[in-house]
């Protein structure tokens, strides 16, 4: 019966047809049951029988029907009015809060606005003043304005120029060295000038950074440091080359340095700024390039020269390592060898992933070599003087 009615119906209807329902299950109301019997002439309603009336009916059950048909409609009038106070309710609410969001985006969006506006003024007021500031003249130690070549523009053209210039300088100052002689001229007789300049990054290669805790940061000594500096102190021009700070890195060297085998220090100022990375421009160090080696855990670090360099594996504070013995071997060969232009030797290091490993094989390659030689000498030798003998006796007779 539901389905017809929702289709005959409105909403109306259908609020009329669920109040229905709740009332007849809520109260169990039931259809009176009326009968009539011609023998008694007497209606039976449920189970009493009272007297007939004429016409045949019952007038208690016509009353009773009557009465139970006016109760049934006015909880139906009174179920209909609840739930449509109910739906207007609900109605009320949702349009309040539909109009409560609709107060949120435009404080919303009223909110940005100002915060834009904001930001935009305070931006502007902040690049009128950086200009104004960086803009002006510059003063001598008495106040008094220095002139430039800006002094004959418009004054508001003036502040934008010198801006302009004293962040392109500062921006200079940041990518290039601080000077194209990063070192001073070589030592002259009677000092003692090495023949060879080796410049040695410090993070990596002497010195492994470490953080716990209770110590915070440390800087752990490589194995093999004193022995390096002082294998070539004689032959070796050494000088820490580092892109660390100098605040970071001047006690350090100081630490690992006691006996001052370290001849100069440069660090992060004294490199180049290319590609994110600090490159160490080894044609600022005013030394001749055929006699300059740079060692480093890099390859770009070194890359504006890189048959001067020597690419070694980072350190990872490993306590057995012996790379710095290795190293100490490997340039002192060099040095030894007075070799005239150490690019031709390197040349032949720099594809290599440990140029270390690849020099220790060769020297057992070349002990074993000149050890075959000197049996090889030593067999000639013992042919010729056996000869000799055979040849003295035989001359006797």
């Amino acid at each position: 019966m539901a389905a017809p009615l929702r289709s005959m119906c409105g909403s109306r209807g259908l609020r009329v047809w669920d109040a229905f329902t709740r009332v007849v299950t809520s109260q169990g109301v039931r259809r009176p049951f009326v009968s009539y019997s011609k023998d008694s002439q007497q209606d039976e309603v449920g189970d009493r029988t009272v007297p007939s009336v004429p016409g045949g009916g019952s007038g208690l059950g016509l009353a009773g029907a009557r009465m139970t048909g006016t109760g049934l409609a006015g909880r139906l009038r009174a179920e209909v009015q609840v739930g449509e106070k109910n739906q207007q309710q609900q109605e009320n609410k949702s349009e309040e809060e539909e109009e409560k969001q609709e107060k949120q985006k435009q404080n919303m969006a009223y909110a940005k606005k100002v915060a834009l506006r904001m930001s935009g003024v305070m931006l502007l007021s902040g690049g009128v003043a950086v200009v104004y500031v960086f803009g002006s003249n510059s003063v001598d130690e008495h106040g008094n304005k220095i002139p430039d070549e800006f002094d004959d523009e418009v004054n508001v053209v003036q502040h934008l120029k010198r801006s302009w210039k004293y962040f392109k300088d500062y921006r200079q100052m940041i990518i290039e060295p601080t000077s194209l002689k990063l070192l001073p001229e070589p030592l002259n007789e009677p000092y003692y000038q090495p023949p060879y300049t080796l410049a040695i990054e410090l993070t990596g290669i002497l010195l492994h950074p470490e953080w716990s805790l209770r110590t915070g940061w440390r800087f752990k000594k490589r194995p093999g440091i004193d022995f390096l500096l002082q294998q070539l102190a004689p032959y070796y021009e050494i000088v820490i080359y580092t892109s660390e700070t100098g605040m970071t890195a001047f006690p350090l060297v100081d630490s690992i340095d006691r006996q001052g085998y370290i001849m100069y220090r440069l660090f992060r100022d004294a490199t180049r700024y290319m590609d994110g990375h600090h490159v160490k421009d080894l044609s600022c160090l005013n030394r001749d390039l055929s006699r300059v080696i740079m060692v480093d855990c890099s390859r770009d670090s070194f890359k504006l020269q890189p048959y001067n360099g020597v690419a070694l594996t980072k350190w990872d504070g490993n306590s057995d390592d012996r790379a710095l013995y290795d190293l100490a071997a490997f340039l002192r060969t060099i040095a030894l060898s007075k070799v005239e232009d150490v690019r031709q030797v390197l040349e032949h290091y720099s594809l290599e992933s440990d140029p270390l490993e690849v020099f220790k094989r060769r020297q057992v390659q070349l002990q074993e070599e000149q050890q075959q030689k000197a049996v090889e000498l030593s067999q000639q030798t013992q042919k010729k003087s056996f000869l000799n003998s055979v040849s003295g006796k035989f001359w006797h007779r």
